[in-house]
């Protein structure tokens, strides 16, 4: 096993820790924190089997060299994560704009109510 490889190895292995930390901190919801630590699993098999995973991605998918099929997975991962995250945003921006929405029309019902409170005064 080459250096890197341990190298890699104690990078997911802490990890894996922090993700684990996370969710026992409320931070992460279940879903979430199972999707990272499969992630981190897989990560993990990689670093300590790389050359037999390149090499049976590699004859899947038909590719020339196993270190290809490597970078073939790990865009289509990198996209997989890009796609969530865009979900995530998008519908956080949608629940800031509902929310803005409400608090506006509750602060023009508050400010008509004041209005007719003042002049009822006068």
């Amino acid at each position: 096993m080459y250096a890197v490889q341990y190298i890699a190895i104690v990078v997911v292995l802490a990890l894996m820790v922090y993700v684990l930390g996370k969710y026992g901190k409320k931070e992460f919801e279940w879903g979430d924190f199972l999707f990272w630590e499969v992630l981190l699993v897989i990560m993990l098999l990689i670093a300590i089997f790389p050359i037999e995973i390149a090499m049976a991605i590699k004859q899947l998918l038909g590719l020339g060299r196993g270190l290809d099929a490597l970078f073939v997975v790990g865009i289509g991962l990198s996209y997989i994560i890009i796609l969530k995250v865009y979900v995530a945003v998008d519908r956080t921006e949608r629940e800031i704009t509902e929310l803005t929405r409400k608090i506006a029309i509750e602060l023009e019902e508050i400010n008509r109510r004041l209005e007719e409170i003042e002049k009822k005064s006068k």
